[in-house]
């Protein structure tokens, strides 16, 4: 049985990694739209704007890819999962901000550096919070 739950949560890491790269490649594709090719001038904002896209794609692939064996309604995942990634992506993006737009650092490095932030904080919160399995 032990080995069942270790091959199981094994497994589910890797859903999580394969899903958050890919959501975190449609929020740095974003941001990078708004700030290479719409000419955004904050990045913060930026970030945020692209954040609900991330966000967006990460919930779709977390509720049918990740999360598979949860069995709340929709629309409770999708109440806690609002609440949760509204959160950190306020915390995101004030780190964006203070990294960026304060301290005039590069905002590559600190989009790793929040988003290193973003998915200890995003792994707890589904497992825990949102899809509860």
């Amino acid at each position: 049985m032990r080995g069942k739950v270790v091959a199981f949560l094994a497994q589910q890491s890797v859903r999580y990694l394969i899903n958050g790269l890919a959501a975190t490649g449609v929020h740095f594709a974003v941001l990078t739209f708004n700030l290479k090719v719409l000419g955004w001038e904050f990045a913060g904002i930026a970030n945020l704007v692209a954040a609900v896209f991330g966000i967006t794609a990460s919930f779709l692939g977390s509720r049918y890819f990740v999360f598979q064996g949860s069995r709340e309604p929709l629309f409770n995942q999708v109440y806690r999962f609002i609440f949760l990634y509204a959160t950190i992506a306020l915390l995101h993006g004030a780190l964006m901000y203070v990294w960026a737009d304060h301290y005039h650092l590069n905002y590559i490095a600190g989009f790793v550096v929040a988003t290193g932030m973003q998915v200890l904080c995003s792994y707890w919160g589904n497992k825990r919070m949102v899809f509860k399995v």
